[in-house]
């Protein structure tokens, strides 16, 4: 089974006006990946996907 490319996508809490954007790619088996809009070549975070939904719950809690 090989790996397929990542569908990424701006988030949906990043800002329209130049700011803190991220694109997130959670089509491939097993992880998800992050990384910075402005430096798409500048390094990708990846998290399983049981961390990625943590994260997000914690940061929905915190708004």
């Amino acid at each position: 089974m090989g790996m397929t490319t990542p569908a990424w996508r701006k988030a949906s809490r990043s800002t329209n006006n130049g700011g803190a954007c991220v694109e997130v790619a959670d089509n491939l088996p097993g992880v998800v990946l992050v990384r910075d809009t402005k430096d798409r070549d500048g390094g990708t975070l990846t998290f399983s996907p049981e961390s990625w939904r943590r994260f997000v719950t914690q940061v929905d809690a915190r708004r």
